[in-house]
């Protein structure tokens, strides 16, 4: 019986373990997205010609495309682009956004003023 738990020991920390990166995997690939999504919407700001409805715009084609999607609404993409624009830039941060959750980011944007501070 003893030989029996150590192995199921073993296999739950396999489990465990590969779980756990797997939801770092997904989280990695979250964040690439919204930094995409970000950058996207940073360049095409500069190019159309009626400001905030672009976003408004974009966030209910996405709703048609993609019906009860969260976090893509209105303030979800403004959300998105500022990541982008807060780090862009930033060549020591830039690497390092997927390493966190989409949470703590923005923890960090809404709670810190300078770059020093996030």
């Amino acid at each position: 019986m003893k030989n029996e738990i150590v192995l199921a020991g073993k296999l739950i920390e396999i489990i465990e373990a590969s779980r756990n990166n797997a939801l770092r995997k997904v989280n990695e690939e979250l964040i690439r997205m919204y930094w995409s999504v970000g950058e996207y919407l940073s360049a095409e700001s500069k190019n159309v010609v009626f400001g905030d409805k672009y976003i408004d715009t974009i966030a209910k084609e996405i709703q048609v495309m993609f019906p009860g999607i969260k976090g893509f609404n209105r303030r979800g993409l403004y959300r998105m682009k500022q990541f982008y624009e807060l780090y862009k830039d930033n060549p020591t941060v830039s690497p390092l956004v997927t390493q966190i959750s989409w949470t703590n980011h923005l923890l960090i944007m809404s709670g810190c003023k300078s770059d020093e501070e996030r």
